[in-house]
């Protein structure tokens, strides 16, 4: 029989998706006081991957990812997720109602072995964990790094190059930071 093992921890991640460039800042501001300070940032990234949130977010679209320093229990994800869509709503009040929804807060983590994102919505790659979060694993790291995606890989993580470099400097600290840890 295999014996039951504690999950390593994992670096938690927040992409930021909106038009309003201020609200980066508030957001950061939020997360860093729930979760810690970030040590890892990507540039503002140009959101042309689809124009899904446009109805409602609006156009001109940028993406900004976040990942905090602190190593967590991924066992956390479902109340990062549960937290970022009431911060969601928050952000949206102090926006003054441009447009419905002004930002969108998409955490998840990495792993030395790939990167996983949560989500409200169920699908057939999609596992549930538990308050009505939903996982999946959205890219994979092969050996030397190289991320690989899945049929399911939103188009922005399958192609992103700012992206791709982001989430492989995250796995590269995670594994850092780990090995720190055994000692």
């Amino acid at each position: 029989m295999a014996e039951i093992r504690k999950p390593e921890d994992v670096k938690l991640i927040v992409g930021v998706l909106s038009a309003h460039t201020h609200l980066f800042d508030r957001a950061k501001e939020t997360l860093c006081e729930l979760y810690g300070p970030v040590d890892i940032e990507s540039p503002l990234i140009p959101f042309n991957f689809t124009k899904y949130y446009e109805k409602q977010m609006g156009p001109d679209l940028l993406r900004k990812l976040f990942a905090f320093e602190r190593l967590v229990d991924p066992a956390i994800l479902p109340d990062v997720k549960i937290r970022t869509n009431r911060l969601e709503v928050e952000l949206a009040a102090e926006a003054g109602g441009a447009v419905p929804r002004p930002i969108n807060l998409d955490p998840g983590y990495v792993t030395p072995a790939k990167v996983v994102l949560a989500s409200t919505k169920d699908f057939s790659h999609r596992i549930y964990l538990r308050d009505g979060i939903y996982a999946e694993v959205t890219l994979h790291f092969e050996k030397g790094g190289a991320l690989r995606s899945w049929p399911w890989t939103f188009p922005d993580y399958k192609t992103s190059p700012e992206y791709h470099a982001f989430l492989l400097a995250a796995r590269n600290k995670c594994l850092r930071q780990l090995k720190q840890a055994a000692g």
